[in-house]
């Protein structure tokens, strides 16, 4: 029996759909290779950070590692190399901060277009640290464009360089970045 040539392409779908969903798995923190870890986030919704640790030969070595920050509207997320570059983020960064936010040159790039617009894991991360360092960071991009040097003394004037150097404590309380659009520009 010959079947008709949609539904051969809906079992070819379905089949493939299958098979990618067994072969990539669900995505869990301490499973990810390091060099993806950072701006991924579990199928819990948590996000993935990068950690350094002692092996058993007591060396450093990193590990991705489950955070205790989640991400309100993104799950079972691995962030593209596109974006990484756009945002001019850094995947073997350590940790979680808010400390970029504080030179001008990565601010430039996250409200770019280019990473404001298209990568919204990315906008969201620093919409949540901007905003507990007393940072909106629509604002703070709005004002990026106009005039950078402007933005960076109002970041500072803020209270936001106090605990710069401080990483942010992770907070039970999820705050959602607005939804991006070309229309927000």
């Amino acid at each position: 029996m010959v079947l008709p040539v949609k539904h051969s392409c809906m079992i070819l779908f379905f089949a493939c759909t299958l098979f990618l969903q067994g072969a990539l798995g669900e995505i869990i923190c301490e499973n990810l290779p390091t060099n993806v870890c950072s701006f991924s986030i579990a199928l819990s919704g948590n996000r993935c950070l990068l950690e350094n640790s002692k092996n058993e030969d007591g060396k450093m070595e990193y590990q991705c590692k489950t955070s205790e920050v989640i991400v309100g509207n993104i799950a079972e997320y691995i962030e593209t190399d596109e974006c990484v570059n756009a945002c001019g983020v850094d995947r073997s960064s350590v940790g979680i901060s808010s400390d970029a936010l504080l030179e001008p040159q990565f601010t430039a790039k996250l409200c770019s277009p280019a990473c404001y617009q298209n990568c919204p894991n990315v906008v969201d991360l620093y919409f949540n640290l901007a905003a507990g360092e007393g940072v909106y960071l629509p604002d703070l991009c709005n004002k990026q464009r106009k005039s950078p040097h402007r933005a960076m003394i109002e970041l500072l004037s803020s209270g936001a360089a106090m605990d710069a150097l401080a990483p942010i404590a992770s907070q039970d309380v999820v705050v959602g970045a607005p939804d991006i659009s070309p229309a927000s520009f």
